[in-house]
Parts: C-alpha cells; sequence; structure tokens
C-alpha cells in the first residue's frame, strides 16, 4: 500500500497538472495581503476573498484537479491494468490513492486558507478555516476519486458539481445544501471561530455526519468501481 502511495505521489508532482496547484493559492494569498497592506477592513473584503475565492473555488478546484488525477489518468491511458495484476486488494489500491489525494489537498487549501484568516486579523479564524478545509479536502477528495472511475471526462463532472450543484443551485434551492460539501466546510469553520465572514446555514452535526458519508460512500464506491475491472483493463 505505502508503494502505491509513493508511486502515486511522485507520478502526480511529475505532471503537468501538478502546476495547476499553485495559481490559485498564490492568489489568495496575494489579494489578502494586498487588501491588509492597504488597510482595507476584512469586513469589506472577507467574504469575496476567504469564503467567495478560497472555499468556494480554491479548496474543490484543487481537490478537482488531484482527486482526479491520482487514478484517473491511468484509467485514460490503460497502465490501471499494471496496478490491477499487482498482488493487491483492490480496497489497500484505493485507499492509498485517497490517502494522496486528500493529504495533497488539505496541504496545497489549509496552508493558504490559514495565511489568510491570519492576515484578516485573526489566528483563531485561520486555524478554523484551515481545520474545515482539512474535513472538505477528505470529502471531496473521496467524491472526485469516484468520479474519476465512473467517467471519462471526471473534471467535467467534477466542475458540473462545484458550479452548477454548489454554485448555482446551492444559491436558489435551499435542499442542495445539505448535499454540498462546500456549505460542510463554511460550517465548521464558523461554529469554530464564529465570524461576520462566513454565514452558515446549516447546523454543524449535519456537516459533520454529511462530511463523513461522503468519506465512507465515495471511498466505498470507488472500492467496488475499481473491483468491476478486469486484468484487461475492462469492466464486468
Amino acid at each position: 500500500m505505502s508503494t502505491v502511495a509513493f508511486i502515486t505521489a511522485r507520478g502526480l508532482f511529475g505532471r503537468r497538472r501538478a502546476l495547476l496547484l499553485l495559481p490559485l493559492p498564490v492568489l489568495l494569498i496575494g489579494l489578502a495581503a494586498i487588501c491588509r497592506a492597504w488597510g482595507v477592513s476584512p469586513d469589506m473584503w472577507g467574504q469575496a476573498v476567504i469564503v467567495g475565492l478560497g472555499l468556494v473555488v480554491v479548496l474543490p478546484v484543487v481537490a478537482l484537479i488531484v482527486g482526479t488525477g491520482v487514478l484517473g489518468s491511468e484509467v485514460d491511458d490503460g497502465t490501471i491494468v499494471h496496478i490491477l495484476t499487482k498482488p493487491l486488494p483492490r480496497y489497500e489500491i484505493i485507499l492509498a490513492k485517497y490517502a494522496v489525494a486528500a493529504s495533497v489537498t488539505a496541504v496545497v487549501a489549509a496552508v493558504p486558507l490559514f495565511v489568510t484568516g491570519v492576515l484578516a486579523g485573526s489566528a483563531k479564524l485561520g486555524v478554523a478555516l484551515a481545520v474545515a478545509s482539512v474535513v472538505g479536502a477528505f470529502a471531496y477528495s473521496a467524491l472526485f476519486l469516484l468520479f474519476s472511475l465512473l467517467s471519462r471526462r471526471p473534471v467535467l463532472v467534477g466542475l458540473v458539481y462545484i458550479l452548477v450543484w454548489e454554485g448555482l443551485l446551492g444559491n436558489f434551492v435551499s435542499g442542495t445544501k445539505n448535499l454540498a460539501i462546500g456549505q460542510y466546510v463554511i460550517t465548521i469553520a464558523d461554529k469554530i471561530a464564529p465570524s461576520a465572514i462566513l454565514q452558515s446555514t446549516i447546523g454543524l452535526t449535519t456537516a459533520v455526519v454529511m462530511s463523513a458519508i461522503f468519506i465512507v460512500l465515495g471511498t466505498l464506491g470507488a472500492v467496488n468501481r475499481l473491483a468491476s475491472f478486469s486484468v484487461a483493463g475492462e469492466t464486468s
């Protein structure tokens, strides 16, 4: 399992898509630093930068890039066959891939969000954003890893989830908020460090329980889907 995780991490950072992980976090910190340097009150830029960019864009997009990259490319180019021939249970392969995806996403998203929270004038807010983003990283990664096994275009499917389900419907259809990982992240951060910047619309219990459900069902779904792949690379 550790070997699969090492190979996955090496492959992920050896591809061009790894370069896609840097611009958004840098932009997030840069905007917050500029606002801080110009003495703009966090009440004026906090929601747009921290929530609108950090939690709604940076976290899910980074998770999408990483989550679909740890296995999706291997399915597309057929190298998944080499993994399936290894004497490893399918669940170990998925858990190794998932661990890499969730860990990388958590670091890439949590660090800039923590810095942004500190720049907003509160170390407690920074910690809250970091903790919430780690939870979100694990939930998003499970979902996007599953997408990479269910679709030939997992990035497109993931973007539909982020932009349409969480972004569009989430703002107009209240019921969708209970099935939106982004809302769980906002709620967890808001409960840790209550702030006018963060406006949670669901309960903490719902956020925690539903995050766990996304993690468990996404991972189990990915294991089940991978188990349907034969050594020939076809599905049964």
